[in-house]
């Protein structure tokens, strides 16, 4: 039954009025919020990009000044004698050899990448970066724009990747004359690096982009060689040209932009990964190289100053909110106490009343319950027992033809041994006669023998599980099978183990389990010429494992997988029910066991009884 809920007494028209007002405050005040969020938020973002406005300024300068630091320098390098003289005498290696030491040595000096002299024809004959492997000298440089300028008389400046070194790099570049004829181009690169090393120790994101749009300085590096929109054809082909960068390398970063307060811009990220970044940017232009340099600030702190803002505003008026209903609600809560307490008091009674009725009701039920599984569990034990003694008897019809034939040879010996016994008496061969005796009683304890397994094998196990030899049980297994194994001309490979091995089991249903196993190999190797079954024995912490090994054709994967179901076989029809390899598994389950098949990797198939290792009982300890 459905407990009846308690009932309290109604708020009164105040209360309901007090609520009303309350609930319409809280959404006022909420709508206020979110509109007030995004306000807030443009505020903290502006004084926030206002307080970065010095890095973008200080990054602006420290460019402007390597640019400028370093614009010089090529001309006056282009005016030594040295210099000069190599471009006349591109084959005295001695001279040449003497310029490259000393380009080498200003380059070290001044702090650039490189420094290198080009001949009229755009071929490099002098680098400082002569020693190293991935060396100027010899490269040709006539599709740069920096040594066209220069080869025109201007003075060439450019920025790419390097075509030689795989490092980014701006490259100034003066003429070399003599008088007024051009008759080479000294150039030289310094790269930004250790800018960006630097940026990178801030917060911020600084990016660098060229005419065509393109990043080519930044603390991150995978915004390099990317653009926050399309390049259009021409850029692609000015860029393909002068092989200011790999094609392949360009990229368009996923972003969106919202411009507000002037010159600000709101942008968020996507990268490859899939998560965002949110910045505020501005951005600062450095002319004579054609450059814009932005400042990305991330936007998170703006956002949690805001959201700080709101909470501590949401906070102080929760807080007299709060104030101000505490009061008012425990005027009312007190009203409602005092009414409410005698209809409390009466439901309470009746609700206990019906509970614990509920309760003897369910008591019932249970008990009841519990006796029909008590039940149920016991006619699954009987309904068991009878499958397995049925299993039993199945295996020995199975086996009856081989059976019959291992009683039937010896009573034709022992009927032939009386009769010769007789005949031997009338002729007074009482020696023979004696003789003859002796092998009747041979044979009659060898049918004694079999019929005391088949009478052990047939009889109702107990429901016991308890250590039992496991020696015995393969014994009398072999023993019981033995009929069908000869029948089948049926080798077994078994050494039986030197010292006792006890399981937990039942020695009736566990020589049953073996019985099946075997029986089961043998039918599985109906059609080999020389069938032979492999039993082994190993112990392993705590457990026993018993494998069954035949060398038929093998199991099929649908075969496998049904294994151990009821009335599956793959037997023709009238040579199985489907049930021994069943009960098999259900037996060694009882017994805290598992019974496992699967295919031999070198044919045949394989199966396996895992039992628990016990210790010898106490009455045969004491007997040994």
């Amino acid at each position: 039954m459905t407990p009846t809920p308690l009932s309290h007494t109604p708020l009164k028209q105040p209360g309901r009025r007090f609520a009303v007002g309350v609930a319409g405050v809280v959404g006022a005040l909420f709508t206020a919020f979110a509109l007030l969020f995004p306000l807030l938020e443009r505020v903290y973002l502006a004084q926030l990009a206002e307080k970065e406005a010095s890095t973008l300024t200080l990054a602006v300068e420290g460019l402007n000044g390597s640019l400028q630091r370093f614009e010089a320098l090529p001309g006056l390098i282009a005016e030594r004698p040295e210099v000069n003289a190599a471009l006349q005498n591109q084959s005295d290696d001695v001279l040449l050899s003497e310029v490259n030491t000393e380009l080498q040595r200003i380059a070290d000096e001044v702090g650039l990448s490189d420094i290198f002299l080009i001949n009229a024809a755009g071929t490099t004959i002098a680098a400082s970066n002569h020693w190293k492997e991935r060396s100027f000298v010899g490269r040709n440089f006539q599709f740069r724009p920096y040594f066209v300028q220069a080869l025109a008389g201007e003075r060439g400046q450019f920025f790419a990747l390097g075509t030689t070194s795989g490092e980014r790099g701006y490259f100034f570049a003066e003429a070399v004359r003599d008088g007024a004829d051009v008759i080479g181009v000294l150039a030289v690169k310094f790269t930004f690096d250790a800018f960006e090393d630097a940026w990178r120790a801030g917060d911020n994101v600084v990016a660098v982009k060229d005419d065509d749009g393109v990043v080519f300085i930044s603390n991150r590096s995978e915004w390099h060689f990317g653009s926050f929109a399309p390049l259009t054809d021409l850029a692609r082909d000015r860029i393909e040209a002068t092989r200011r960068y790999p094609l392949d390398a360009l990229q368009v970063l996923e972003n969106t932009q919202t411009p507000f307060n002037g010159d600000l811009i709101r942008v968020t990220i996507t990268g490859e990964d899939g998560q965002t970044d949110d910045f505020v940017a501005q951005s600062q232009a450095i002319a004579d190289a054609g450059w814009v340099v932005w400042l990305f600030t991330p936007a998170g702190p703006a956002w949690n100053r805001a959201m700080g803002t709101i909470a501590t505003i949401a906070l102080l008026m929760t807080l007299i909110g709060l104030v101000v209903i505490v009061v008012l609600q425990r005027r009312l809560q007190l009203q409602e106490r005092i009414a409410a307490a005698l209809s409390m008091q009466q439901e309470l009674e009746q609700r206990v009343a019906q509970r614990t009725a509920e309760l003897q009701a369910a008591n019932r039920n249970i008990m009841q319950e519990i006796e029909e599984r008590r039940s149920a569990e016991l006619r699954l034990r009987q309904t068991q027992t009878e499958l397995v003694q049925a299993g039993k008897l199945a295996a020995l019809g199975q086996m009856s033809a081989a059976l019959s034939h291992e009683f039937n040879q010896p009573l034709a010996a022992v009927k032939s041994f009386a009769r010769n016994s007789l005949a031997y008496l009338d002729r007074d061969e009482a020696d023979k006669a004696r003789q003859n005796i002796g092998m009747i009683d041979t044979m009659v304890d060898r049918l004694v023998a079999i019929s005391t397994h088949l009478r052990n094998f047939a009889r109702r196990p107990g429901e016991r599980t308890e250590p039992v030899l496991l020696n015995e049980a393969i014994s009398s297994a072999l023993a019981i099978a033995e009929p069908k194994l000869r029948a089948a001309n049926c080798a077994v490979n078994w050494t039986a183990p030197d010292e006792q091995v006890w399981v937990l089991g039942g020695q009736v249903r566990l020589q049953q389990v073996f019985v099946n196993l075997l029986s089961n190999a043998v039918d599985a190797m109906a059609d080999v010429p020389e069938p032979e079954i492999e039993m082994s024995l190993e112990q392993e912490a705590g457990q026993v494992h018993v494998r069954v090994r035949d060398h038929g054709a093998g199991m099929t994967e649908a075969n496998i997988a049904q294994l151990f179901d009821p009335f599956y076989t793959t037997k023709e029809p009238g040579q199985g029910m489907g049930l021994g390899l069943s009960i098999s598994y259900n037996i060694v389950r009882d017994f805290g066991g598992s019974l496992s098949g699967k295919n031999h990797p070198d044919g045949g198939a394989v199966f396996s009884v895992s039992l628990t290792q016990s210790d010898a009982p106490m009455a045969r300890k004491a007997a040994e």
